[in-house]
């Protein structure tokens, strides 16, 4: 009888699954769940020690699918960052991996993810970046472009929020971009973030496949609402394929959406540095002005302590000390009187 490939902590591929996704079909994100599921069984990550963090949006019902025997909190929308960092603080022995969305992060929850990022937290943060509320019918989040036509109509005229860009100018440790569809380069990203000792930033550009009608179809959500006295909102959600994409270091690739609009990718070239901060923001602001996504590592510092070693805290978990550990003795505290009188 054959057996079942394991890793290197005698695990099958199997024991790094979860729920069923209740995700639309052809969902960027359920392509990032498989990468992840990927990355965490050839990296060989005890499920005891995951600790999948989240927030509110499609993007943070993704740790229901995947590593089911792992520690799991999904936070109030935007709160994600604080309830990371508080977790990392309270047991430095939990590898962090928290998801969050456009939304989650950009919009509500912009303040924190900068402050944990500042902070340097030990913790890999997952941007499923759609630039949309696809719990909330689609509306504009702060990811998107100017000129990005609503599943309405209605064109948004506001300038996007970059995560990369924010987190390379606050001094993010880690900071990469890449695509739902290419696993061929997330896989790696995911593991070389989840070995960072910092705040490893991957934002991943994952499409969302809900808000995509047609002119014409007489079963589209603007024809229905031309012809029918409807008394709900209720939406027909189509099947779609997830978008794959495989191409080299250096060049650019168009994808088309199912929508049948597209979008420009574009891999960092082998020969950048990755601790040049500076080279990392012109690549940015270039591809921006090209209308590309640039994807790939873009910046990478090994030499800055992660908040847990810069504040000095015990290697054993806070949770396992005891009043008789947290209490002052008499001497000490008499000590500590003498030396502020």
């Amino acid at each position: 009888m054959p057996t079942a490939a394991v890793n290197r902590i005698g695990l099958a591929r199997d024991a790094y699954k979860g729920a069923a996704t209740t995700l639309c079909a052809g969902c960027g994100h359920n392509s990032i769940t498989n990468h992840l599921i990927k990355a965490l069984y050839e990296q060989g990550v005890e499920p005891h020690r995951l600790a999948k963090m989240s927030g509110i949006g499609c993007s943070s019902k993704t740790p229901a699918y995947f590593v089911e025997r792992a520690h799991g909190f999904n936070g109030v929308h935007g709160r994600m960052p604080a309830l990371t960092t508080g977790a990392g603080l309270a047991n430095r022995q939990l590898i962090l991996l928290g998801v969050s969305g456009d939304g989650d992060t950009a919009s509500i929850g912009l303040g924190q993810f900068m402050h944990m990022v500042r902070r340097n937290v030990d913790c890999t943060y997952i941007i499923e970046d759609n630039g949309t509320y696809g719990l909330t019918k689609g509306q504009f989040s702060a990811t998107a472009d100017v000129g990005s036509v609503q599943k309405r109509g209605a064109v948004n005229t506001y300038q996007p929020i970059d995560p990369c860009a924010v987190a390379l100018t606050i001094g993010c440790s880690f900071v990469a971009r890449s695509f739902s569809g290419d696993g061929k380069q997330l896989v790696p990203l995911i593991k070389a973030a989840m070995a960072h000792a910092g705040t490893a930033l991957l934002d991943v550009i994952s499409p969302c496949v809900t808000f995509n009608d047609h002119d014409g179809s007489t079963k589209s959500y603007s024809w229905v609402k031309e012809h029918d006295n409807e008394i709900h909102d209720v939406s027909f959600i189509p099947y779609f394929e997830e978008i794959h994409v495989d191409y080299e270091a250096g060049t650019a690739q168009q994808v088309e959406l199912h929508d049948g609009s597209h979008i420009v990718l574009k891999k960092i070239a082998e020969d950048h540095d990755p601790t040049d901060r500076l080279a990392a923001i012109r690549l940015l602001e270039e591809s921006r002005e090209r209308g590309q996504l640039l994807t790939g590592l873009l910046y990478l510092d090994e030499r800055m302590e992660d908040l847990a070693t810069r504040e000095r805290l015990p290697e054993r978990p806070l949770r396992d000390y005891g009043e008789d550990d947290l209490r002052i003795s008499r001497e000490d505290f008499g000590r500590l009187m003498a030396e502020l009188a």
